[in-house]
């Protein structure tokens, strides 16, 4: 299981729409509108970083309002025995 945050800015106005479109996609599991220097962050989960930027692409970069993303993948860094 791979994880993604994306740091998204959008046009003035648009932050509810873009976030409730967020919500409505599968492979998103939060989404939150912040203040700072992004406008939202999204939390993705999917069965591999592929799948993750294929979502990033093709379902979150053309919702109408997005002007920019920036995707961090998480990492895992739990101790192995």
């Amino acid at each position: 299981m791979a994880i993604g945050y994306v740091l998204i800015d959008v046009d003035p106005g648009t932050e509810r729409r873009v976030h409730q479109a967020l919500l409505a996609l599968s492979c998103v599991t939060d989404a939150t509108v912040l203040f700072g220097d992004h406008d939202l962050i999204a939390k993705l989960e999917g069965e591999d970083l592929g799948f993750i930027a294929k979502a990033v692409v093709n379902e979150i970069r053309i919702i109408k309002g997005v002007r920019n993303t920036k995707t961090l993948a998480g990492a895992d860094v739990e101790e192995q025995a």
